[in-house]
């Protein structure tokens, strides 16, 4: 058994495994009216934030994620200017959202402000742009954000989410999506963090299925690297009101930024689902 004192383990007691990180200190801990925060000081890791029990981002690998939840999908987009963040309060995504020019608004919905407000204490490496003129922080109930937003007034949504437990769960819904689709314009998309394909299939495809029963006309999954979560192999669902389209080629090979993972190759390469993942979805028609 691993001293608590000096190991923080994430248990998935449905996958019978573990992650374990060795621990120099706790750095804070407090209950929110939604949920239950902790950051900790980690000796590989960097600072770790941890929600209700689940790791959420490290210092470490967080860009594996943050990259792969934004850049795939504003460079499938012909134009992308005004774009939703539903989630996201540790500001990561924000940040690589507004590394675009030409994105006129990004606005970033977290119904937990302590999120954010953490993020900026013990990450602030992840919350550089939240003074860019073109954020907005909403501190809001994403659901109720989108039911109530008027048509065709957003070209990408990015569902930087929990897993789909507490504040999370009704982000995964049939409603959810068919509000997200008649907030999108015309060549709209949205991209939602799907979970582990390898873990969590009863997750990723039911909620593909939802996407295409709200109305969405194509749905694609993509696949990256991410240590910290079970398994260590993430996804993120793309739809489209019409079609994913191709990536702006010319735009990444001259994107006037830099990224630690994405890239043209890794966009293309992303998008390559394994056999097992291709059986599932043609078994279960998602």
């Amino acid at each position: 058994m691993l001293n608590p004192d000096e190991w923080f383990t994430e248990i998935d007691e449905d996958n019978h495994s573990a992650f374990s990180f060795r621990i120099e200190r706790k750095l804070h801990e407090e209950q929110t009216p939604f949920q239950k925060i902790e950051i900790y000081q980690t000796i590989g890791f960097g600072n770790l934030m941890v929600i209700d029990g689940f790791v959420m981002l490290s210092a470490r690998d967080n860009f594996l994620y943050h990259e792969m939840m934004t850049h795939p999908v504003l460079f499938s987009h012909p134009a992308p200017k005004r774009v939703w963040i539903i989630g996201g309060g540790d500001c990561g995504s924000l940040q690589e959202v507004l590394k675009h020019p030409g994105v006129d608004s990004a606005v970033q919905i977290e119904i937990d402000e302590r999120v954010t407000r953490l993020a900026e204490r013990y990450f602030p490496e992840l919350c550089l742009a939240n003074d860019d003129p073109r954020a907005q922080l909403k501190f809001e109930d994403g659901i109720k954000w989108v039911k109530e937003a008027p048509e065709n007034s957003v070209d990408v949504i990015i569902v930087d989410s929990t897993d789909p437990l507490g504040p999370g769960e009704g982000l995964f819904t049939e409603a959810f999506y068919r509000d997200c689709l008649n907030c999108l314009t015309e060549d709209g998309l949205l991209i939602q963090q799907s979970e582990s394909p390898l873990f969590h299939p009863h997750i990723l495809h039911p909620m593909r299925k939802a996407m295409k029963a709200a109305g969405f006309k194509e749905v694609k999954t993509l696949f990256f690297p991410q240590p910290v979560y079970p398994s260590g192999w993430w996804s993120g669902t793309v739809a489209a009101k019409t079609s994913i389209g191709q990536p702006r080629e010319q735009d990444i090979l001259n994107k006037p930024f830099a990224t630690r993972y994405y890239n043209l190759e890794i966009h293309r390469a992303a998008f390559a689902a394994p056999n097992f993942f291709l059986q599932e979805v043609e078994m279960e028609g998602v």
